[in-house]
């Protein structure tokens, strides 16, 4: 029984992370970890390397960073690997049927929602905006098409109903590593059985874009609080102020919280002490973390304190 893989991992977000370290510490063969190049990150755009590449460079296993993981250069370096098993994690590249065919057992992907739902970049994010209770993470044959290939295994929790979409992601990370690394085993045996997607129940999950960061005061207060929480870590959500007869300014908004009110959609119902509560077309929240461009991140409190926002103030998408 072959209970020992040769294993090229490619990822490069902290989903990834759990699953990877789990894969090494119970001893398999980690050949490679193929990641993104790193990146420009922060407001200082400074050259910041992933949190997995650190983990790789820690234990000693090689670390590839193509720009592109199809082109015929790349094919080779990870054809040199020698890879029994190709396991994807929030990767960041779609792979080729090429690639895929690199590894003698093809490969595996860890997807964070409970497939057919939420195909697709965002997952987790989408998941939360729509207002989802329940959740999971999900392993599958990787194929050329996105996220379609047969299920192995499932593992379901429970949404927070305030948790943001990184808390979400980092709770999805920890139950998919061990989930994933029971099952393959049976990939290696040739005892895994792929269960295939019910195609009625595709949903989609595209990238998110930084033109949906903006607030429509005019949704429902719960749909508000879904967007704010599912555009965390990025790209945030925002909205203008404005105050009487002075010009509009920015206003980033990072944690809210749906409370009872009624008034014209983006009105400010209350600024004090630490309350600071807008009016939407349905209810309205409480702002509970905002931030001015270029200033610190306040609590609500906070930005009270220097008067910033009055009862009376409107705030728009």
């Amino acid at each position: 029984m072959v209970e020992r893989a040769r294993i090229v991992m490619l990822g490069t977000g902290d989903f990834a992370l759990p699953a990877f370290e789990v894969l090494a510490e119970r001893g398999h063969d980690m050949a490679a970890l193929v990641t993104q190049p790193d990146r420009p990150q922060g407001r200082k755009q400074e050259i910041t390397p992933a949190r997995i590449k650190l983990a790789a460079e820690k234990r000693g296993i090689r670390v590839f960073q193509p720009e592109n993981v199809n082109d015929p250069a790349s094919l080779a370096v990870i054809r040199s690997f020698a890879p029994d098993l190709l396991i994807t994690a929030a990767y960041g590249q779609i792979l080729s049927a090429e690639a895929l065919a690199l590894a003698r057992l093809g490969g595996l992907n860890l997807h964070g929602s409970v497939l057919p739902a939420y195909r697709g970049a965002a997952p987790v994010a989408r998941a939360i905006q729509n207002g989802e209770t329940t959740t999971g993470v999900t392993v599958i044959q990787m194929t050329p098409r996105i996220d379609a290939g047969g299920i192995l295994a499932i593992g379901r929790l429970a949404i927070d109903p305030n948790e943001t979409a990184g808390e979400l992601e980092a709770r999805l990370a920890v139950l998919g590593a061990p989930l994933l690394a029971e099952v393959v085993p049976s990939v290696l045996n040739g005892t895994a059985q792929f269960i295939p997607q019910e195609s009625a129940l595709v949903t989609r999950a595209p990238k998110l874009r930084k033109e949906e960061s903006a607030i429509d005061w005019s949704r429902p207060a719960v749909a508000v609080h879904n967007l704010v929480r599912a555009m965390q870590p990025w790209p945030g959500t925002s909205t203008l102020l404005i105050r009487g007869s002075a010009g509009p300014s920015r206003l980033m908004v990072h944690k809210t919280a749906v409370t009872d009110g009624r008034g014209e959609p983006g009105l400010v119902l209350e600024a004090d002490k630490d309350r600071i509560t807008v009016a939407c077309g349905e209810g309205a929240v409480r702002l509970l973390v905002v931030q001015s461009p270029g200033g610190r991140v306040l609590t609500a409190a906070e930005f009270l304190s220097g008067r910033k926002i009055v009862r009376g103030d409107q705030l728009r998408s």
